[in-house]
């Protein structure tokens, strides 16, 4: 199960934070600290897969972002990792080749998507069309 899901900039600043478990304000501050510290400090050679604490953490680096996802012990770190290739190709066919700006001004739309993608920790849904669509509904309402 999928405990929380990150952005991050290469400076470490979080752009989009989203928890599937209860944590308090001030904890998520100090464990969003903690992960971004250990993936960043880690090379390119080195794995995507890091036990951290009760949990494991996945990430992958896309450009100048990089997208961490903390699962538990039971969870298949493969299929995370695609999970996580799958979304940044879902960000990728909606804005036309995604940018960090695009994260940062259509916040709401990438929660969207994402919660297409996951509910209550859980993947539900990984067919682009089908996560997109509710999207092109409401861009055409807004259009209208």
């Amino acid at each position: 199960m999928i405990k929380f899901f990150l952005m991050v900039n290469k400076q470490g600043q979080t752009r989009l934070s989203k928890y599937y478990e209860h944590v308090e304000i001030n904890k998520r501050t100090v464990l969003e600290t903690e992960v971004i510290k250990s993936c960043l400090s880690r090379s390119n050679e080195q794995c995507s897969f890091i036990e951290f604490k009760d949990f494991k953490l996945i990430y992958r680096q896309y450009a100048a972002l990089f997208i961490v996802v903390g699962v538990n012990d039971t969870e298949n770190e493969m299929a995370i990792y695609e999970f996580i290739h799958n979304f940044v190709e879902v960000l990728d066919e909606y804005f036309s080749r995604v940018s960090e700006l695009d994260i940062m001004f259509n916040l709401d739309k990438v929660h969207i998507i994402l919660d297409e993608m996951v509910l209550n920790g859980c993947i539900v849904e990984t067919n682009r069309a089908r996560i997109l669509a509710p999207l092109l509904i409401l861009d055409k309402m807004s259009e209208s």
